[in-house]
């Protein structure tokens, strides 16, 4: 995994550092936010990882306008799966403003190319009543479903892809 900014035809993925962690828990408001950045779940999100964490959050970025429209990233470092194989969890969301554009569904697909070069399997979580959610991970891979949490949200895992060259 690289700690980098991470680009996509029209998205930057930047690692969240110290500084951004801290704006997002006091609520500042920086320019290059959108107005409905942060929500609940991005405060949640920027304490998962340490500043410069290639397995932590990262702000999603619209190239068109620079500004922050959610997150997304890995809920920590690789730790061992069920059959010993490396896996990491998931976690995205975006401003209501970005859904339904495809923003999700590019921002995801980046980060699973850079867990596939590490060898990595991916598992996400998500309430059987978000059908956009379960859609996007149906559109990059997720094709195991595990079963269900204690608080009733779907798991589902995406295997490790072999790395292309």
């Amino acid at each position: 995994m690289t700690p980098d900014v991470l680009t996509t035809p029209r998205l930057r993925l930047e690692p969240v550092t110290a500084a951004t962690a801290e704006a997002v828990r006091a609520r500042h408001r920086d320019p290059c936010w959108h107005p409905d950045f942060p929500s609940e779940d991005d405060v949640a999100a920027v304490g998962l990882g340490q500043p410069g964490d290639p397995w932590g959050p990262r702000l999603v970025v619209r190239a068109v306008d620079g500004l922050v429209v959610g997150t997304i990233g890995f809920l920590g470092p690789p730790a061992p799966g069920a059959d010993g194989g490396p896996e990491v969890e998931v976690g995205f969301g975006v401003v209501v403003d970005a859904r339904g554009r495809g923003v999700v569904t590019e921002a995801l697909t980046a980060l699973l190319a850079e867990a596939d070069r590490a060898g990595v399997r991916v598992r996400a979580h998500v309430a059987p009543d978000n059908p956009a959610s379960l859609r996007v991970l149906a559109k990059t891979g997720f094709t195991e479903l595990r079963g269900a949490s204690a608080d009733g949200e779907l798991e589902l895992a995406r295997p490790a892809r072999a790395a292309r060259p």
